[in-house]
């Protein structure tokens, strides 16, 4: 029996970037990005008065989707791993070095604990030109008159959030458009292409 392979791109739906944002094989995004309020140091006045904000943001152009990810990768199946190791080595020297593995995930995770992202997205199915373009300003109006930074995420940082959500990069450091690009047509220390030879 042969067996059909798939691309992750296909498997997750994912055509290509567009000028607005992404487009999948079952509608378009455009998402849009939150500068984070540090709500601890607000009063209870503040916070809810945030809130009421968000809600009318929310009932103005109910089209918005809310998304809440980290923005660095997770360490808590290594902290698992390295627990359930650590509660199984009988040998001193070993136990010692899974303890101190165990410490540093997390210290690492404690210092990205508020490595929240919050974005917005917004589907377009068919919608023309215009009218994507009038939504997308609405949404950046909607936002700006209550009080809330936000900006529309850019193929980077869109690129970014993929990388960290399907775990292909612990930073977010920048992927390239095709995978194995940078091998092909590559110069040599004498400026002859390497493939020529």
């Amino acid at each position: 029996m042969k067996i059909k392979k798939k691309s992750v791109q296909k498997l997750i739906g994912f055509e290509r970037f567009t000028k607005h944002g992404v487009k999948t094989d079952r509608a378009e995004f455009a998402l849009f990005a939150v500068e984070p309020i540090n709500i601890s140091v607000l009063s209870a006045v503040n916070i809810e008065a945030k809130i009421r904000h968000l809600m009318m943001v929310l009932s103005m152009v109910p089209e918005l989707e809310i998304m809440a990810l980290d923005s660095c990768e997770s360490f808590e199946p290594n902290k698992t791993y390295a627990r359930k190791r650590l509660d199984e080595e009988p040998n001193p020297a070993v136990r010692k070095l899974l303890e101190l593995d165990y410490n540093f995930l997390d210290e690492v995770q404690l210092e990205m604990s508020s490595a929240r992202q919050f974005l917005f997205a917004v589907r377009f199915y068919r919608e023309k030109e215009e009218q994507v373009f009038h939504l997308i300003n609405r949404v950046d109006k909607a936002f700006a008159e209550h009080g809330f930074m936000v900006r529309r995420m850019q193929k980077p940082e869109i690129k970014r959030m993929l990388a960290l959500y399907f775990g292909s990069s612990i930073s977010g450091e920048d992927i390239a458009d095709i995978e194995g690009e940078n091998y092909f047509d590559t110069e040599d220390d004498y400026g002859q292409k390497e493939n020529d030879s």
